[in-house]
Formats: C-alpha cells, sequence, structure tokens
C-alpha cells in the first residue's frame, strides 16, 4: 500500500501538471504538502476500501461454507441416531416374523429374508448419498413394504404408483422408509383398523399419504425423522417438504430432484 501511495502520488502530480499545467515550483511549501497529501490520502483510503471489501466477502464466503458444513455434520448425525434406532427394532420384529413363517412356508420365508437383506445392504450403501435416483428409493420400499406385509398380512395396505417418467428424478437416501416406519409407529396397525399407505408423484413431489388412527402413546413423538428429511432437502435446495394433516389423513409432501 505504501509504494502504491507513493506511486500513485507521483502519477497524479505528473497529470496535474500535463492537464492543469501547474508549476508546482512555483508553490508554497504549505500547498504543495496540501496537494501531495490530499492525493495520498485519496489513493491510500480507495486501497483501503477494495482491501477490506475483499476481505469481507472472503470471511463471508468462510463463515457460510463453515456454517454449511456444520449443519451437514448434523444431518449426518442425526441420520446415524436414526438408523441406530430404527435398526436393532426393525430387525427384532423381522426376525420374530421370519421364525414364524419358516415353518409353514420355507419358500417364503427365503424370500423374506431376500428382501431383508435388500434393505439392509442399500442402509449402508447410501451412507454418504446426499441424494438416490428415485428408482432405487421406490425399489427398497417395494422390498419394504414386503416385510411389513408378510408382518401385518391383510391388516396393512401399501399402494405404489409413480409413472415412469419420474423415476429418473431424485430423492434424498432413506426418506420413504423413515416415513413408512413413522406411519406403522404412530398408528394402529389391525383387522379392524387397517392402515392404508399410498406412495404417488404429484406437481413435482413424492407424497406419501396414509390414513389417520393414532395411537395412545404415552410419550409424544420427537419428531426427528421428519425434521432430518426437511433439513435435508433445505440443503439440496429444491424446495421444502411440506405436511398436511386432516382429521383422516396425514400427508407427507416430498420435493424430488432434478436428475
Amino acid at each position: 500500500m505504501l509504494v502504491f501511495t507513493v506511486a500513485a502520488n507521483m502519477g497524479l502530480d505528473k497529470l496535474e501538471d500535463i492537464i492543469f499545467h501547474v508549476d508546482h515550483g512555483a508553490l508554497t511549501p504549505t500547498d504543495s504538502l496540501i496537494h501531495s497529501n490530499s492525493a495520498a490520502i485519496f489513493c491510500t483510503i480507495m486501497m483501503i476500501a477494495i482491501y477490506e471489501s475483499i476481505y469481507f466477502m472472503n470471511e463471508l464466503r468462510k463463515s457460510v461454507e463453515e456454517k454449511e458444513m456444520l449443519k451437514r455434520e448434523s444431518l449426518n448425525a442425526q441420520l446415524n441416531a436414526l438408523r441406530t434406532q430404527v435398526n436393532p427394532h426393525f430387525l427384532f420384529n423381522n426376525l420374530n416374523t421370519l421364525s414364524s413363517i419358516i415353518p409353514d412356508n420355507p419358500k417364503q420365508a427365503v424370500e423374506f429374508v431376500q428382501q431383508l437383506s435388500k434393505v439392509y445392504r442399500h442402509i449402508l450403501e447410501v451412507e454418504n448419498e446426499k441424494s438416490i435416483p428415485l428408482k432405487d428409493e421406490l425399489d427398497v420400499l417395494r422390498a419394504y413394504a414386503f416385510l411389513l406385509q408378510t408382518r401385518f398380512g391383510d391388516n396393512i395396505d401399501i399402494d405404489i404408483n409413480v409413472p415412469n417418467e419420474k423415476l429418473n428424478k431424485r430423492i434424498v437416501p432413506l426418506s420413504l422408509q423413515i416415513l413408512m416406519e413413522n406411519a406403522i409407529k404412530h398408528n394402529i396397525v389391525s383387522s379392524e383398523k387397517p392402515l392404508k399407505v399410498n406412495v404417488f408423484a404429484e406437481n413435482g413431489n413424492l407424497l406419501v399419504k396414509n390414513n389417520l388412527q393414532k395411537k395412545n402413546q404415552v410419550n409424544e413423538s420427537t419428531g426427528i425423522g421428519l425434521e432430518n428429511i426437511r433439513n435435508r432437502c433445505r440443503l439440496l435446495g429444491n424446495g421444502e417438504v411440506k405436511v398436511t394433516e386432516s382429521g383422516t389423513s396425514f400427508t407427507v409432501s416430498i420435493p424430488l430432484i432434478e436428475n
């Protein structure tokens, strides 16, 4: 900055001589000092303003990047916590179902193990993915639905109706499994009150809708699963997750991501 100020000051003096034909030799020392300092102060302030602006923008960018990184780490921690909570409970229920069908229907038991393996393999494969093809998520959802329908029988009805042209879109991983698990966790599933879940596409979103028949739960839901899906979609910047609850139904709308 010092080198620039001296050079600019000398340059402005020369420019002033050429344009205004100022005879610096005729100026008094005080006038010469004022002229020289005015140019120097102007140049210095200009350089400081440019430097501080660049520095401020760089610091702002770093702050935003650090904030986004912390958000992603927090979301990954939440997702890992969800896996830790869901997997043992989910595995326990499915092993009980498997033990009950092995004596009566060994062929169905083999298919049950294959579908269970498919679900767990998917959980491991998408651990570090921000989004995956909708087709892959729906394939795993069908495997997950097979396990649930084997477990609950006619007490649960899962209908997946998504047109082929939507399958090349992307979606945040494990979102559909989390929503399906939430539907079962918070609603009655019985022969008197069968649970019906519909998965379909509408206006660039994927909707998961179930009839509402809440359980009488002692502990209120933490909502961590749904909030995790919301935050991951928000970080991808592709729209907001919308939740609609009426007296008879509960619907979650997840934005689909362009491939």
